[in-house]
């Protein structure tokens, strides 16, 4: 993203509109990656709210304004992704586009011109679209690259106090609206709340998209319309993000709305290449809800406009982002490595090469004799891959690992009745960096530990009820952004139970996306295994076959054997 010409600092745009009765539903495709690697920078669209802001589950909008059952004319959006294989995800409930076909990378002269549809767009005028273009160079492979300090890609925020930020921005968009002769937006915690989340989001994972139906969200209290402006920069200067939104037709189109009279705002701080990620959220409400205030920090009735948020088991007591390391000499090199566990209670692994293929396997620790699974984590969130062991006779151990290899001393986080479970690993929580435990018990109930870091894992709350499924694996299925649960059950169907999060799984019927999988007795969720911030997973199923399903493009893609010889050996998840 280097390639955005600006005078002093390179900023990204985004925008998402629902509040045109000339517009059709037209949702941004996630995974745009804001690397100097990959460009992405998308114009807004709009759909028709319906009476009380609802969308169908098929995703159209419908409303006396749009016309029950119609499909309205989508705006455009210039899109560059190079470095994503397959595209983005496109889940049932958004309706989104597919994914335009890969061009050749541009050169340094060249500009990528999107192409636009017969249909002129509402919300992308066509100077819009010319500063959002840019040129793209070649992707980049990780496995094939050297593994220096600062060379590996990193979750990075920074828990600096953004208040002041914050009031910049509320107080530079009504000044802006108020000498367009508008009334000022008026500004709600809880659209904060929803705004922040996502902006915490979207700067940890550093891509650039929406949220989808963000106005179904509890926390938008049922809108009859709805925006969402998004902005980046390399430096922190929260009023140049709203510049720049004035300064995009389509965006500044959002600014000056009449209908919106709410918003919220989001601001994160990185210590990566874009420093400043801003999220707003504007809302338009017939009746303004209660607990709105005049501004960020106070209200005509004495409320604060940052209160602190309800607790949940989702939450991290600190902001904490693992240091960029070089993994080279480490036991586990990268989220892309094979682990196994041989009947001798031998750990090996196979160091990912690119392109699905591996090593040679290397013995890396031989003390797992009697273990019932092992899974792969960074539980510390210290930049090493460590090991959790569930054990049958029912303890949970955590093995932390050294970047310059070997293992430290194995810590006990449960004393006893993990045997039973069936267990998941990985970051369920949006706004909690470390990762979490997700496990099954023989009753059908499905909990959520927290992180407690090295202490008993005995806190809890419950996820869902009367699950069935003697396989757990956590993974981003429909690449929103958010964790899911594949669950295998005994009759080999796979279900998902897509995350949103927040410790509960979407309340929706649970989708069987596999079938055959019966003879699975592993399942191992990868990252960039066929390219920088793909993801998949590896089966081991009988025959001693492992093989790898890429899921980049948000759903199960043909899957590949990978070579090596599996005999007597476990898969770490």
């Amino acid at each position: 993203m280097k390639n955005f010409a600006a005078p002093a600092v390179v900023a990204v745009l985004c925008a998402l509109a629902l509040v045109s009765p000339a517009a059709g539903l037209h949702s941004v495709p996630p995974a745009h990656q804001p690397t100097p690697e990959a460009v992405g920078a998308f114009g807004p669209s709009a759909v028709t709210l319906g009476p009380a802001g609802t969308a169908d589950d098929d995703g159209v909008a419908r409303g006396a304004d749009a016309g029950v059952g119609s499909l309205l004319a989508p705006a455009v959006e210039p899109v560059s992704t190079p470095t994503s294989p397959a595209g983005g995800q496109i889940p049932a409930s958004a309706a989104l586009p597919q994914p335009a076909t890969e061009a050749a990378p541009a050169t340094a002269s060249e500009q990528l011109v999107p192409e636009v549809p017969s249909v002129p767009p509402l919300w992308a005028p066509e100077d819009e679209l010319a500063q959002n273009t840019a040129t793209v160079p070649a992707p980049r492979n990780i496995a094939t690259e050297s593994l220096a300090p600062g060379s590996l890609a990193t979750e990075a925020l920074v828990p600096d106090n953004n208040a002041a930020a914050i009031v910049i921005v509320f107080n530079k968009i009504n000044e802006y609206r108020v000498a367009n002769n508008l009334a000022p937006v008026k500004y709600h915690p809880t659209v904060a709340a929803l705004a922040q989340d996502w902006s915490d989001n979207i700067a940890s994972r550093e891509v650039i998209e929406h949220r989808a139906n963000f106005w179904l969200d509890s926390r938008a209290m049922n809108p009859s319309s709805a925006g969402e402006v998004i902005a980046i920069r390399t430096d922190r200067d929260a009023a140049q993000l709203v510049e720049w939104w004035k300064g995009s037709p389509g965006h500044n189109a959002m600014l000056l709305d009449p209908r919106f009279n709410v918003m919220g705002a989001g601001i994160s701080y990185t210590n990566s290449t874009y420093q400043i990620w801003g999220v707003v959220n504007f809302f338009g409400y017939t009746t303004l809800p209660a607990g709105t205030v005049n501004s960020p920090g106070g209200s005509s009735t004495g409320g604060s406009a940052f209160p602190p948020a309800t607790p949940t088991m989702c939450d991290s007591t600190v902001k904490h982002m693992p240091p960029t390391l070089d993994l080279s000499g480490a036991a586990i090199t990268s989220p892309a490595d094979l682990v196994t566990v041989n009947a001798g209670g031998e750990l090996i692994n196979r160091p990912a090469t690119g392109n699905r293929t591996y090593g040679p396997a290397k013995v890396i620790n031989s003390f797992f004799s009697n273990v019932k699974e092992v899974f792969v984590t960074d539980w510390d969130r210290n930049g090493t891959y460590d090991i959790l062991a569930q054990w049958n006779d029912g303890r949970l151990t955590l093995h932390p690992g050294f970047a310059g290899g070997g293992f430290g001393a194995a810590v006990t986080l449960g004393q006893s009745g993990w045997a039973g479970m069936t267990l998941a690993v990985g970051g369920w929580c949006a706004n909690n960096r470390f990762p979490q435990l997700v496990a099954l018990d023989t009753a059908g109930s499905l909990w959520l530990y927290p992180n407690v870091g090295l202490s008993d894992m005995s806190s809890r709350t419950l996820m869902a009820s009367t699950v069935s499924a003697t396989r757990l694996a956590m993974v981003d299925y429909d690449a929103d952004g958010f964790q899911d649960l594949l669950a295998r059950k005994s009759d080999g169907t796979v279900q998902l139970y897509r995350g949103a999060g927040t410790p509960m799984p979407r309340a929706e019927a649970r989708a069987t996306v596999a079938t055959g999988w019966g003879d699975v007795t592993g399942i191992r969720p990868l990252r960039d295994v066929t390219g920088l911030n793909s993801t998949g997973v590896a089966l081991r199923r009988a025959n001693d076959v492992v093989q790898y399903w890429d899921l980049t493009g948000g759903t199960l893609a043909s899957p590949s054997n990978i070579t090596g010889s599996w005999a007597g050996q476990r898969l770490a998840q």
